[in-house]
């Protein structure tokens, strides 16, 4: 396993370009460890995230005021995905939920863990709630969608078009008019493990690398915090339901979110490309996506598929054509929308 920024003897570690840092890039062959995560087998260490964890008496109705989602009542056991937004309604965290007993556990990126510290803690007042950066587990992600003796968030039902999550409704109707057929499904949980139980657990368990999870990620059309920047609104990557709810009161960036959904004009959507396949490098954030050499959109995160070959995730203005093959870095690509740029209505 993976401790820190010490791997086990048959890990490879990731190249300094690779998104995800200071965990097994694979385990000796990427392209079969990604078919054992699709097959629903395997176990994938993703302890790069943050972990906090939020007490006291007020931790589920405090949350539920400053983010995106209807949490206030999750049940021991239930899991959520939540957003804090800008005052602006463009994403700043995505929050892995996990009501645990009488705790409320929360999943991040790692890179945005200080500033979601600091903003949490500012954001208490008067309530009875503490926060506090667990040093105490690991995160690991496995292609299985059951709750487990841990704490365990599941993907959202839409990831896996399993059904859509409760999410309520406005003027602008539900989440359904955002979807799209995915071309994969993502279906899975993280399970948050004690230090102390990690090589237990992991016993008899096939372990495999972040390329093959984020492979099947990306083939599923299913976005990460890291794939945003400061301009990334819900409504462009398919959060609205499974990370933002339609019915709740005010919280920071509400506004925004019921004028786009109600009135809807947000400026791009998230797509999938199937890359040219060749001997170019894969492509980087920030990457530009360019259409008749026009500057459309740009790249979120790449990878190297086992079935599809070099494949991305992109934000594209929402007014690009869709069936125009594009270039990245000279490169060809052809589109799969995952949003639905027909639901915004004008």
């Amino acid at each position: 396993m993976c401790a820190g920024k010490q791997m086990s003897q048959n890990a490879v570690p990731p190249p300094i370009d690779w998104l995800d840092q200071d965990i097994p890039w694979h385990f000796g062959n990427p392209l079969n460890e990604q078919k054992l995560l699709i097959d629903g087998h395997g176990i994938v260490d993703i302890s790069n995230r943050v972990v906090l964890s939020l007490t006291g008496p007020d931790r589920l109705t405090w949350l539920d005021s400053i983010s995106s989602h209807s949490v206030a009542n999750l049940a021991s056991g239930e899991s959520a995905t939540t957003l804090i937004l800008s005052p602006h309604g463009h994403i700043e965290h995505e929050l892995h939920v996990i009501s645990f007993d009488e705790t409320c556990f929360l999943i991040a990126e790692t890179g945005s863990a200080d500033l979601l510290t600091e903003y949490l803690l500012k954001m208490r007042f008067m309530s009875q709630v503490e926060i506090k950066v667990e040093t105490d587990y690991k995160v690991f992600f496995e292609p299985i969608r059951e709750i487990s003796d841990y704490p365990t968030w599941l993907t959202p039902l839409e990831f896996g078009e399993l059904g859509l999550t409760k999410a309520g409704s406005s003027a602008g109707g539900d989440q359904s008019r955002y979807l799209l057929a995915r071309p994969a499904r993502f279906i899975g949980r993280e399970v948050l493990i004690p230090i102390t139980e990690v090589q237990s657990c992991l016993s008899g368990k096939e372990q495999t690398g972040s390329w093959a999870y984020n492979a099947i990620r990306i083939a599923a059309g299913v976005p990460r915090m890291l794939d945003f920047d400061h301009k990334t609104l819900p409504h462009e990557v398919g959060f609205i339901g499974p990370a933002v709810h339609l019915s709740k009161g005010c919280y920071r960036g509400q506004e925004t979110v019921a004028r786009l959904h109600n009135l809807g004009k947000p400026p791009r959507r998230l797509t999938l490309l199937f890359l040219e396949a060749g001997d170019n490098q894969l492509p980087v954030k920030g990457d530009l996506v360019v259409l008749e050499k026009e500057n459309i959109g740009v790249i979120c995160s790449s990878v190297q598929h086992f079935e599809f070959g070099p494949i991305a995730l992109a934000l594209i203005k929402r007014s690009a054509s869709e069936s125009e093959t594009i270039e990245v870095n000279g490169q060809s690509a052809t589109q799969q929308l995952i949003v639905n740029p027909e639901s915004n209505r004008g």
